[in-house]
This record gives C-alpha cells, structure tokens and sequence, in this order.
C-alpha cells in the first residue's frame, strides 16, 4: 500500500511539474519580457492586445535628443495606434521570446497603419528649426580651394568646423520618429579636403591660365598683357571661373590717361592760330575696365593672344558707343571738325584739312545765362524740316519751324537756321542771342548742314 501511494504521489508531482512547466512556457511566449518598451512605452509582462492597448490609449509627449541632451519637446498628442496594428504587437512579441525569462532592456519601433503626416511633418519641421538656430552660433568649415594670385596656383588647406550636418540628422530622425523618445547621434559637416579631387580639379583649372600673353591694341599701341596684369586673383567653382581684376582696372586707367578722350580737355589751334585749351564735353571714347575685364578674361580662358580694344570702349550722351576711336590725329578730332568762336560769334567747318565753311553766327543769350555751353561736343544726328519745342526765359512756350537741325547736346543745343532772327550783329548774343543754339542764316544753313556728318566734333570755346 505504501509502495502504491508513494508513486501516486509522484506521478502528482510530475504532472503538477509539467502543468507548471507548460503555463510558464505559455506564459513566456504570450508575454512580453521584464524591460521591452514599443515606441519608448514599457510593455513587460503584457500580452500582443495589451500591449497594443496600451500604446493605443498613451498620451504621447515625444522627445528629441542630441548626444543624449534633450533637443526638442512636442506637446503631447493622441496615439495613432489601434486594434488594426494588433499584427505588429504580434511579430514584435515573437521577435523578442526568449524560453527564459529576460531583463535585458530592448526598445522596438513600431509605426501605426494609419500615420497623420501633417503631425509627422511638423516634429520634423521643429527639429529642423531647432537644429539651424543651434547651427547659428556654431563655426561653419571652411573647403579647402585653389586660388591663382598674380601668375600662381597655390593650395588654401581646409579647416574643420562644429556645425551640425542637418540632413544627415535628419535622415537619423527619419528612421526613430515613431519612438517615443527620439535619440539622435550629432553628424557634423565636414570640409572638402586639401587633397580631394575637388581641389585637385581647382588647381589644374588654375594653371591652365599661368604664363599666358595676350596683345591689347588699343588704336595703334600695342600692350603686352600677362596673367598678373589681367588678374589680381581667380577662383574655379562649380564649373566656373570667378575673376578679381583689379590688376586690369588698375592698367585700364593707366591706358586711359594715355590715350583716351572723353572728359579731356582739348588742345585746340583756332582757325584764327591761337592755341587753347578747350574744356570737355561729350566728344571721345574711354576704355570700359567691366567690358574689358570679359573681353581679357575671355580671351584668356580660350587662348588666344591678340585682342583688339575697340570692342570695349564707351562714350557720354547720344552716343555711348563712344566717338573718335579711329582717329589719333589733331588731339583725337582729326581733320574733319566745326569749329564755333563765341567771342567772335562765328563757325569755322572743316572737311579732311579743308575749310568748306566761314560764317557769322548767333549763339546763347548771355544776358539769360542761356549760353551756347563751350566744349569739345559731337553731331549727334541730322534732321531737315522739323519744329523746334521748348520754354523761353520767362516760361512761355515756343514751337519755331526749321528747314536744318543738327544737336550736339542731350538738352537741346544745335545748329539751325533761324528765319525770324533780325539782329545777327556780333553782339546779339549779349542780350538777343538764342536759347542756347547756334543760329545761322538761312542762305547759309544749307552748306553747313551739308558739310556736317553724324559723329562729327563740335569745338565751341
């Protein structure tokens, strides 16, 4: 009897041992371990449905950190999660079974079915903000770059910074925002180095343009140009170069003071012999240092060695093309000129040396200060039968028809012939002179409007 009760007694136990044994084995599979969190929310000894009831029913308030520092609080939103995400609850409670019971703290993302993007969309937006005012007091790095200096190509080493690499945190973040708490690893921008192909490409860029020569012909002068005088200094980025000429501008003024005529004083021999300064006006032409800093820079990229400055010159009022480049004779005016004499209150024409014209003339009313302004001026155009417009001293208006009209300057002054005009006496223009125009008679306007030709200079002293 004993012997019988005795095995009872352990086939209770054994039975017992395996009852126990089975539910914890149940229990083990059906449950999560001691430390899991979803999404930062600890889900230890809960079931799939708990836990996703759980997580269902949380109040999320998400945290951002930087290297651990908090960087960013959102307030608190509603969870996303419902009974439809219970699958996900299912698979993350397989992929964390153990068959014994584990306190190893495991953290497992989970993103709901149903994701509003707009609120996704603004935690990144605020960690985005965030991270660029950090950036604001932070030190940016600096890429290394080649740059020529006069005629030589040397290497600027890079230097390191602590700016933060926002995309690249980003693209981190990208992967964390359904956690609860979000802990991101500082990226930070690195320079292009010294070394890199970057650079490498920079240089050679560089040296293509060292020890070039290139003729500038300015009218008949020849200067031999090199890369030091062209550049003071050049960068190759993205492709490009980007140029500082100040070398250029530097010989361009040298060479207009040289050679150049607008804004200069004319010496002027008069028909009458006298030699005379006349003040400028807007007869000449002047190099442009911006058209010649592309036209030089240009011809250095392509190689070629000769260049012509014609293309870069400039000029004041009706014409800002310029006027006289192609003439170096007679103080830049050459042969063919007028001449006006307000003392004398005559014209003087000249047609390559020879005089086709000599007659006396009314100019400005000096009494008015409406005189006829002195200056070293141009033709700008020719006209025949028009009308004249404008306002006379006291106001008044007029509209006097011409058969000749011949400007020289942008507000109005020209030649023409006036057939109202009584007084042509040498001292009419003290009290009776014109507006500022040149009056001529009108049997002899003809011949001097014949003579003239656009761009032509007009000297009046």
């Amino acid at each position: 009897m004993k012997y019988k009760t005795k095995v009872i007694l352990c086939v209770g136990i054994a039975m017992l041992a395996l009852i126990g044994g089975g539910y914890f084995i149940y229990q083990q599979r059906t449950h999560f371990n001691k430390n899991i969190t979803i999404n930062g929310i600890n889900v230890g000894g809960l079931n799939a449905k708990e836990a996703q009831e759980k997580l269902t029913a949380a109040k999320v308030e998400k945290k951002v950190y930087l290297n651990k520092q908090l960087l960013y609080t959102a307030e608190p939103t509603e969870s996303e999660f419902s009974s439809k995400d219970l699958a996900k609850f299912e698979a993350t409670l397989k992929k964390q079974a153990t068959t014994l019971p584990n306190d190893k703290k495991v953290n497992y993302t989970l993103t709901p079915a149903k994701v509003d993007g707009k609120k996704v969309a603004s935690l990144r937006s605020n960690v985005e903000t965030k991270l660029n005012e950090t950036n604001q007091s932070r030190k940016a790095p600096v890429d290394a770059y080649a740059i020529l200096e006069g005629d030589k190509v040397k290497i600027v080493q890079e230097q390191a910074g602590n700016k933060y690499d926002v995309s690249a945190i980003l693209k981190e973040f990208s992967q964390k925002e359904g956690n609860k708490d979000i802990y991101l690893t500082a990226k930070y921008l690195k320079p292009v180095k010294a070394d890199s192909a970057t650079v490498k490409q920079e240089e050679k860029k560089l040296k293509e343009l060292t020890g070039k020569k290139i003729t500038y012909t300015v009218q008949k002068t020849d200067y031999e140009l090199t890369t030091a005088d062209i550049l003071t200094s050049a960068r190759y980025q993205a492709g490009k170069y980007q140029f500082d000429t100040q070398a250029l501008k530097n010989k361009v003024v040298e060479i207009n003071q040289k050679q150049a005529t607008l804004n200069k004083s004319l010496a002027f021999k008069t028909s009458e012999g006298n030699e005379i300064s006349v003040p400028a006006g807007t007869y000449g032409w002047a190099i442009s240092a911006n058209k010649a800093e592309k036209t030089l820079t240009k011809a250095l990229e392509n190689g070629e060695t000769k260049v012509d400055a014609k293309g870069d010159i400039y000029g004041e009022g009706y014409d800002t093309r310029g006027t006289g480049y192609d003439t170096t004779t007679n103080g830049g005016i050459g042969n063919t000129y007028v001449e006006v004499s307000i003392e004398k209150q005559h014209l003087w024409a000249y047609r390559d040396g020879q005089q086709v014209a000599s007659i006396d003339v009314v100019t400005g009313t000096q009494s008015t200060h409406n005189d006829t302004p002195k200056g070293v001026f141009y033709v700008m155009y020719k006209q025949t039968k028009t009308t004249l417009r404008g306002s006379r001293a006291d106001g008044s208006a007029y509209a006097s028809p011409v058969e000749y009209w011949v400007p020289f300057t942008l507000d109005g002054c020209g030649f023409h012939d006036a057939d109202w005009r009584k007084n042509w006496s040498n001292t009419a223009y003290l009290k009776e002179g014109s507006l500022g125009c040149v009056n001529m008679k009108p049997s002899e306007a003809a011949n001097v409007f014949n003579n003239l030709s656009q761009s032509e200079p007009v000297v009046i002293y």
